[in-house]
């Protein structure tokens, strides 16, 4: 069931599709915070729902202090929220996503220039300076990495942070903050010019072919957004968020298939559509377009239909609908739209349906041979697998889950231990969840999880299952999807196996013995890390000295950061004939060291001779989830109480 992504992609489409997504990586996790700016907006400006009571009452004084607007422009909390920190929070992102903490730091300070600089909210500002300035940080730590003095580091990284905002927040002020102004500015006119001329429905000529071809990130995000969010301040709604994310002319052309469709199409449409409606993944619906292409007409005319309806009643949100769900469309609808809107749905869906029943009922394809290539050429589009779209294509249950990673005795035993507990807490005791080494792995499976790093070879040798590839392992956000991937494809009789048993204590000593705690790492580097956990298996007799450069060889390949706070270097398959008996090793670091962007505090190195060590692995891996567990062992005073914490979760 697994389609696999061309090898190589290239061209003009992919790279906007990569800037699309990256727009978008920096806008999504910050959208509680535009829920909570539309929330203020909606309550507190002149228009509100409270200022209109308020002032009815004589007591708007107050109100209108929160809101910031009119005689209190200077003030309140609304004004502030547009103006500051929602650029702040899309800056930092975006630096946090080129270079960790570091990244987002110097991005915020940056982002402060641009803001500084411009006379409209900076969120195209945000978007440029927040990665650039993650990138200039992460440039320069790499000038002087391994060249400074024991003692100095911690005034050479805020110094340098320091510096390189301060310099970066005067460019954004003099060059990039004035620039962004003037192409803002040529962009509103633009869509005043298609208000004022009645043309505004046009743009679902562009817009809903691009959704189909994954162009819609860089639309929306990156020009959709920050000019609605401009004309929200100024006006408290805008039209321009519901272009793209009005519901309605996906959920017509599901419709259409449900009724009209055949085969897989018809019988996999109504689960579709509750996903596409309620749960606001639009994606769902873009393989039923790629199997039938005709069918784009459909979406354009529910679009066009949609925009036009929301131009006549001048309705708008307050703030962008996120994901495109009928339930986030209702709580940003501004509070004179709700007919406009809800009318805006419903023509949008009612025209859609009505061209897709037509198209469909006169088509004498096949739907159901066809579904299947469509999903596959919407995730070739993508560039990554669709766990939204696997409810088209997915068995008809998922009995066998593996998580798999090089050598299969490490990162894949803890997050196959993660995933475990999810997939139990979710009711779904008997689904099996085993770990694997990627070179033992048969297409037997149903789903594999792997690294993304190793998500292509996984694919070799599992051609026929579902693909999630993942970068935490401790938290990933795809653990969730999975269990409810398993929900839909229904429950299995498959026997869910024994974890494996308690580990003693060998004739060579404890596997985690105390002499291999170290409370107060030394290393600085990720490199030196791994010399410092491997060095204390070598003391132990567990492995020989040349698996230390098996562990780097390993992390070359593929990072072992874990998750919160923890990496887990080991060898790679090969190097297990140099391991004597099976050992693991444990260090702290006061100071989060560098793992390869990501902050780490805890170092535990690897040594597994069988599976004696797999029970023990489970437990530090229920141990890194539980923020309790994790703040004992970080003011564990002994390695006793190290070695107390990490032996007495129970799984």
């Amino acid at each position: 069931m697994s389609i696999s992504p061309p090898a190589t992609r290239g061209g003009a489409r992919v790279r906007v599709q990569r800037v699309g997504t990256f727009l978008s990586s920096m806008v999504m996790p910050n959208i509680g915070a535009f829920i909570a700016w539309g929330l203020l907006t909606a309550l507190f400006i002149e228009k509100g729902w409270i200022r209109s009571i308020t002032d009815q009452w004589g007591a708007g004084s107050w109100v209108a202090h929160i809101g910031g607007w009119g005689d209190y422009a200077s003030g309140g909390i609304v004004a502030p929220t547009i103006t500051y920190l929602l650029p702040i929070l899309i800056g930092a992102t975006g630096g946090r996503i080129v270079y960790d903490t570091r990244g987002a730091v110097v991005g915020a300070i940056a982002t402060m220039g641009v803001i500084a600089g411009a006379d409209v909210p900076m969120f195209m500002g945000a978007m440029i300076m927040g990665p650039f300035g993650g990138w200039v940080i992460k440039k320069l730590d790499a000038l002087w990495e391994g060249k400074i003095r024991p003692g100095f580091e911690m005034l050479v990284n805020n110094f340098s942070a320091g510096i390189a905002g301060a310099a970066l927040a005067v460019v954004g002020f003099f060059g990039i903050g004035p620039l962004v102004s003037a192409f803002s500015r040529l962009a509103s006119n633009v869509v005043n010019f298609l208000v004022n001329h009645d043309l505004l429905p046009l743009t679902s000529l562009f817009i809903e072919p691009a959704k189909v071809l994954f162009l819609n990130n860089a639309v929306n995000h990156g020009i959709l957004t920050p000019l609605g969010t401009s004309q929200a301040a100024a006006n408290g709604k805008s039209i321009l968020f519901l272009l793209e994310a009005n519901p309605g002319p996906g959920l017509g052309l599901l419709v259409a298939f449900a009724l009209f469709g055949k085969g897989a199409a018809k019988l996999s449409a109504p689960g579709a559509i509750i996903i596409h409606f309620l749960g606001g993944i639009h994606e769902i619906y873009f393989p039923y377009v790629l199997m039938k292409p005709k069918l784009i007409l459909a979406t354009i005319a529910g679009g066009m239909t949609g925009v036009l309806i929301n131009v006549v009643f001048s309705s708008g949100l307050r703030a962008p609908a996120a994901p495109g769900s009928i339930i986030a469309v209702y709580a940003q609808t501004a509070s004179d739209s709700y007919l406009g809107v809800t009318l805006s749905v419903l023509g949008a869906a009612g025209v859609s349906f009505a061209v897709a029943a037509l198209l469909l009922r006169t088509d004498r394809g096949d739907s159901d041979q066809d579904l299947a290539g469509a999903t596959a050429a919407m995730e070739a589009l993508k560039g990554k697998r669709s766990i939204a779209s696997a409810v088209l294509t997915a068995p008809d249950r998922i009995s066998t889950i593996v998580f798999a990673c090089d050598a299969g005795m490490g990162s894949s035993a803890m997050g196959a231990s993660v995933l475990r507990k999810k997939i139990r807490d979710a009711g779904f005791a008997e689904v099996s969840v085993v770990n694997q080494a990627i070179a033992n792995l048969t297409d037997s499976y149903d789903l594999v999880v792997t690294h993304t790093d190793l998500a292509a070879r996984a694919r070799e040798r599992t051609p026929s299952a579902i693909h999630v590839a993942v970068d935490d392992f401790m938290n990933s956000p795809e653990y969730d999807e999975i269990v409810g991937l398993v929900s839909r494809a229904g429950k299995s009789a498959a026997p869910q196996p024994p974890e494996p048993a308690a580990p003693e204590a060998d004739s060579n000593g404890e596997m985690l013995a105390l002499d291999s705690i170290v409370l107060s790492g030394v290393a600085r580097t990720g490199a030196e890390a791994i010399d410092e956990a491997g060095g204390l298996l070598v003391a132990a007799g567990a492995v020989d000295a040349t698996y230390i450069a098996a562990m780097h060889e390993r992390e070359r390949s593929v990072s072992t950061f874990m998750g919160n706070g923890l990496a887990i270097p080991h060898g790679t398959n090969e190097a297990k004939t140099g391991i004597r008996h099976t050992g693991i090793s444990v260090v702290r670091y006061p100071q989060p060291i560098d793992w390869n962007g990501k902050p780490v505090e805890f170092v535990i190195g690897i040594a597994g001779a069988g599976d004696d060590h797999l029970a023990l692995l489970t437990r530090i891996a229920q141990v890194f989830v539980n923020k309790e567990q994790i703040e004992r062992l970080r003011t564990a005073s002994t390695p006793a109480e190290i070695q107390a914490v990490l032996g007495s979760v129970r799984v």
